[in-house]
């Protein structure tokens, strides 16, 4: 399924990601509006040629003319916004998320969205240490994954639709998994790597760390510059399935210091020969 280029988009949320779908909209010909409380942020996109409308209010005529509506805000925002201004939409739109986990906002969207709307969920894996839309780069979706989150109450339709917004912005990989599923992954696959990146900057008192590592730690600690605000609600919401990953990890990183600690080289070699054959995988 092609996205129809007739669509009128409206995203909700000028950050570092809604900038940058609506940048990368915007080029492909979409007539892409934007919402967001900071006036900088709609000058900004609209001086750019990233939207061609913007706007710091809740405009009811861009909200009300919308068939696609991304939302790129926080998960508690985003439940507010919906809740206090579905009215607004237009029958038969489409609405759509990138938010970072999806069990604890799901369902509670689709529970209270008007009958004649759909929500289809969707994560792009994508993004950089910087934010805002000033910093918005649409390339960073060439090379990355995206996962489309649905559920029961999602139709054929809106599935293809959430799915054709991948293609458009040209992300290598498109993939679909439920909310459960999703979130155990995420869980694994970035917020648990958040919290190594976190711990390996926080363990050491030294005041010269930058003086002394090479390319290996700067690699390991790149995402341990992060938006406290944005990466601890996501933690919280996650918190069973990221509690799960963690204890994983923490049982697998003591089993090799015992290895270690008892000089057992051949078990060393092992989990090294098992880890080059899996990082291998992501080369192709």
């Amino acid at each position: 399924m092609k996205l129809d280029k007739n669509l009128n988009i409206l995203i909700v949320g000028l950050g570092l990601i809604g900038g940058s779908y609506a940048m990368g909209l915007h080029k492909k010909g979409y007539k892409v509006s934007a919402i967001d409380v900071n006036e900088n942020s709609v000058k900004y996109a609209i001086d750019n040629k990233i939207i061609d409308y913007g706007s710091t209010e809740i405009d009811e005529k861009m909200v009300s003319s919308a068939d696609l509506i991304i939302f790129a805000l926080y998960p508690h925002i985003f439940l507010d916004w919906i809740k206090n201004n579905q009215h607004l939409f237009k029958s038969g739109a489409v609405i759509t998320d990138v938010t970072g986990v999806k069990s604890c906002i799901v369902y509670e969207i689709q529970s209270v969205l008007r009958k004649d709307l759909e929500f289809i969920s969707a994560h792009p894996m994508a993004g950089k240490e910087v934010y805002g839309v000033e910093n918005a780069d649409d390339s960073i979706f060439n090379d990355a994954n995206y996962i489309v989150v649905p559920t029961d109450a999602n139709t054929f339709n809106a599935i293809e639709m959430c799915k054709a917004i991948g293609e458009t912005l040209g992300f290598a990989r498109i993939s679909s998994l439920p909310p459960k599923a999703h979130d155990e992954m995420i869980g694994f696959v970035s917020q648990l790597t958040h919290c190594i990146a976190i711990c390996l900057m926080t363990c050491s008192k030294s005041e010269h760390l930058v003086d002394y590592t090479g390319d290996s730690f700067r690699d390991l600690t790149r995402i341990a510059r992060i938006n406290e605000n944005m990466w601890s609600e996501l933690f919280m919401l996650n918190k069973d399935a990221l509690l799960s990953q963690m204890e994983t990890f923490i049982s697998e990183f003591n089993g090799f210091y015992e290895m270690l600690k008892n000089e057992d080289i051949e078990k060393i070699k092992e989990k090294m020969i098992q880890s080059t054959a899996r990082r291998a995988l992501f080369d192709k």
